[in-house]
């Protein structure tokens, strides 16, 4: 499998590069885009030649017009940093499979939910 060029938009862990390896991975705001709007971040990636866009925004499908792009995308559905982790390989897997112009939504489990105990002083 050839190595492609990923970016990571601003909303996805940025830990996530170390770990695509030996894919080219990029954080938007290393590369000065953490301002930039989607559509603006969108037309910049593909012109910098990247092949693919991993994002969290779900709703981009709809606010932008992806047909016409060569650009892969893959939607996260949560950033919590230990479910990514622990199911990196639904992502690598997407990663390796996904082709030009192509879109998936990668469902992650979802991060189990912690109760703070029970004080009594808080009641008073």
């Amino acid at each position: 499998m050839p190595n492609i060029r990923l970016l990571l938009d601003n909303n996805v862990p940025i830990h996530l590069i170390s770990l695509l390896r030996p894919h080219e991975a990029v954080h938007a705001s290393t590369m000065g885009r953490a301002g930039l709007s989607n559509e603006d971040l969108i037309r910049a990636t593909q012109e910098a030649g990247f092949a693919m866009m991993v994002t969290y925004d779900r709703n981009i499908e709809h606010q932008q017009n992806l047909s016409a792009r060569s650009l892969a995308f893959i939607v996260l559905t949560t950033t919590h940093w230990p479910t990514i982790r622990d199911n990196l390989s639904l992502i690598v897997e997407t990663v390796d499979q996904i082709g030009p112009g192509g879109y998936v939504v990668v469902t992650l489990p979802r991060p189990a939910r912690r109760r703070r105990p029970y004080s009594p002083s808080l009641d008073a």
